[in-house]
């Protein structure tokens, strides 16, 4: 017998077009890795690692933190098992260390399925679908999903990238936020009201440096500009380079992410820009918490521009 050992985030699909080149694999549907030409835009991980600090990953069927993992809806109550202990919170949904299949493949994208079935704290049938692409304009991801249960169902969405400038250090990146509110939050991360962020340390508006502030912050009243797009830029001052992430008008939300709380190289190396459809504890107060009505169909989409 010949024994195959798999590495630790499942099969590798790679796709390439005009000098850009993004790696998307089967745990979690995970974007790996994305370049253009020889730089490093996202600050990934090898093939043979877990994700870590959710480096990558799809959010969903909701983004960021439920306060003890419970929540009702439409009258009933329901517990989530509490994916982050040592804060008692579930966090960042139940798609990202699930296994993905292949539904179509060409040299410039790969679009991957998750069947999520109904469980114990969510018990919704519903169908993924996520096609990653890459062009001359950068990377784009297309989010669909697909209500396949009789009664509705919460529904938020978030993906987690971490952006670098290679050679750039967090302290000197210029940050531009188009979000006029923060959402302050209390010890466990979750939210207990929203503050105006104009003359602050948090207001970002304009691109200006990040400096030694600490940032996991969620911004709302964000910006779309006429075609309903949003974006989030990282910029060198020295150079003029920059990477955005921009997302369409289902996007409410921006959070930012420096990193403090990570260990070893991964400190404060790279810049988490999560757009979000919901804020967080959303389960908990509905606040933009999308329905899907059975048999209903919701889309997505958001990518990055280096």
């Amino acid at each position: 017998m010949t024994s195959v050992v798999a590495p630790k985030s499942g099969t590798q699909w790679s796709i390439e077009a005009d000098g850009h080149r993004a790696v998307v694999v089967e745990v979690g549907g995970v974007l790996r890795h994305y370049s253009a030409g020889d730089v490093q835009v996202l600050d990934g991980f090898e093939a043979d690692e877990l994700s870590p600090a959710s480096a990558g990953q799809v959010l969903a069927p909701w983004p960021n933190r439920i306060r003890d993992g419970h929540y009702s809806f439409e009258g009933q109550a329901y517990q989530l098992s509490l994916t982050e202990p040592a804060r008692h919170n579930a966090i960042h949904g139940l798609a990202n260390w699930s296994r993905w299949t292949l539904a179509e493949r060409a040299p410039a994208a790969v679009t991957l399925e998750l069947e999520l079935p109904a469980q114990v704290g969510y018990p919704w049938w519903l169908r993924l679908r996520t096609r990653w692409a890459v062009s001359a304009d950068g990377l784009r991801c297309d989010q669909e999903v697909v209500n396949l249960s009789e009664t509705n169902a919460p529904w938020g969405y978030s993906v987690h990238p971490y952006l670098r400038l290679p050679g750039v250090a967090v302290d000197d990146i210029l940050l531009h936020v188009p979000g006029q509110t923060r959402i302050l939050a209390d010890g466990r991360l979750l939210p207990i009201g929203t503050v105006k962020v104009a003359g602050t340390d948090f207001d970002y508006t304009e691109p200006r440096r990040i400096g030694d502030q600490i940032l996991d912050t969620t911004f709302g009243d964000i910006e779309h500009d006429a075609a309903g797009v949003t974006t989030v830029t990282i910029a060198d001052p020295a150079s003029g380079a920059e990477v955005s992430v921009w997302a369409d008008e289902k996007f409410r939300y921006w959070q930012v992410f420096t990193g403090d709380t990570l260990h070893g190289e991964r400190f404060r190396r790279s810049v988490a820009i999560e757009p979000m459809t919901c804020p967080p504890d959303a389960f908990r107060t509905g606040r933009d918490l999308v329905v899907l009505e059975p048999g209903q169909s919701w889309s997505a989409s958001w990518g990055i521009r280096p």
